[in-house]
Formats: structure tokens, C-alpha cells, sequence
């Protein structure tokens, strides 16, 4: 597979990355008492352990230019680097807080079961599939959204950054501003963590792999849609005809 062809389907499968419910959660159709069943699931499912899945790509890399542009992102995601000051999985804490849920609620997560489904693809594309595998479903999937396509084409549509008092769970739950700070960390490192991803994927997967990568990429696809129809049942939600 040449690289025009690899690029075309990575962003095919990113392209799909969308799910009927988004609408409910960003317009405030989610009752706000089960709210913080997106919240555990997220985090429990990959969220908490985000820096640790992009290390598991870092120490399966032969290639020091990759390890290096890992490196960064896992510094950024662990530590919060120069940029967050603090690691990204406790800035995600800072939603629920804000909107006053109970965080002890966050140290004993039980994964439904499709998001138990969905973490164990993650763990078996993170640690046993070898580093092309990794990286792509970490920096790619998990990091990027349904425009990819942005990133990489200045003629296409860009991911969405509207002003942040303009944020679903600001206007809609009354989250307080300060309490974006996940939010305000990603819109200042992304640009340059989903550049990293893409030269990534694109310059340095060799061919061989790249069939390999795409099925991954598909499966993590497939299993994240079934886990966000969970999550959207067990919150209330009803997928129209």
C-alpha cells in the first residue's frame, strides 16, 4: 500500500469517528443526574490511562525520530509539560468537579461491558501488536477527531473551536469556565500533537505494516461505536428512527 493510498483509508476510518448521540450530549438532552456516567467511562476506559498506552508505543519504537515526537506527547500527557502544568488525566477530573459530582466515584470505575470491550482492544492494539499499531491508535484515533482531514488539507474543515463560553457543558450544565482547563490545555498543544501523529503514520510505518495499522484502526472504529451506543443507553438516550 503506497502512502497516498495508507493516508486515504487512516482518514476514511477517522472520517466515521462520529456518533448519533453527540448531538444529545452537546445541545444538554443528557439528564444531568446520569451525566456522570460519561464522565466514569471515558475516563475508566482510556482517559486515565492515556499516557501509559502512548509509552506502550514509545518502548515497542526502534525509531528515534518517533521516540522522540512520543517522548513529547507523553511528557505533555503525564506531566502537563510547560502547557497544562498539571497531567492531563487530572485536568479531565476538573469536568465532574466542576458540575459537582462525587469524585470518589472516579477510584472504582466498573467498565460497562462494550467499554470493557473497547479497552481491551486498546490494550491488545497498545501492547501486543507491535509499535506501528500502537501509535496509530493512540495518536491518531484516540488523539484525533472526525477532521483529520483539516490537519493535514488547509482546504478542509478544521475541527471546531468555539469560544469557550460557548462550551456544551458551560451553556448548557452551568460548568464554570475555569474548570475548561483540559479543554484550553488541548486547543494549545493539539496543532502540534496531531502533526507529530501524522508525520508519524505517514513517514516512518513501512509498508508491510500498513495493511495491519488500517485493520486496527477499523476494529478500534468498530468496538469504540458499540461502547458510545452503551454509554448513550445507559444515559437515557434513544437513537431516532
Amino acid at each position: 500500500m503506497n502512502t497516498g493510498a495508507f493516508r486515504e483509508q487512516l482518514l476514511a476510518v477517522m472520517e466515521q469517528k462520529r456518533h448519533w448521540a453527540w448531538s444529545h450530549f452537546t445541545s444538554g438532552r443528557v439528564p444531568r443526574e446520569r451525566l456522570h456516567l460519561h464522565f466514569e467511562q471515558e475516563y475508566a476506559t482510556y482517559v486515565r490511562d492515556f499516557p501509559v498506552m502512548v509509552g506502550w508505543a514509545y518502548v515497542q519504537c526502534p525509531v528515534a525520530a518517533v521516540r522522540r515526537d512520543l517522548a513529547e506527547n507523553l511528557y505533555e500527557e503525564e506531566t502537563g509539560g510547560v502547557i497544562a502544568g498539571r497531567p492531563h488525566p487530572e485536568l479531565f477530573l476538573e469536568y465532574p468537579r466542576g458540575l459537582g459530582m462525587d469524585l470518589a466515584r472516579f477510584d472504582a470505575i466498573e467498565l460497562l461491558p462494550a467499554a470493557r470491550r473497547f479497552r481491551d482492544v486498546l490494550d491488545e492494539h497498545t501492547q501486543r501488536r507491535g509499535w506501528a499499531q500502537a501509535c496509530a491508535v493512540t495518536t491518531i484515533f484516540l488523539e484525533g477527531t472526525e477532521h483529520e482531514r483539516g490537519e493535514l488539507d488547509p482546504e478542509a474543515p478544521r475541527r471546531p473551536a468555539p469560544p469557550l463560553e460557548q462550551h456544551p457543558l458551560v451553556v448548557h450544565y452551568n460548568l464554570p469556565l475555569e474548570a475548561l482547563a483540559l479543554t484550553k490545555a488541548h486547543r494549545r498543544v493539539e496543532g502540534s500533537h496531531r502533526e507529530a501523529a501524522w508525520r508519524i503514520v505517514l513517514d516512518h510505518i513501512a509498508e508491510r505494516d500498513r495493511d495491519g495499522v488500517v485493520a486496527a484502526m477499523q476494529q478500534t472504529l468498530e468496538v469504540w461505536r458499540a461502547y458510545r451506543d452503551e454509554v448513550a443507553s445507559v444515559c437515557g438516550l434513544v437513537r431516532s428512527a
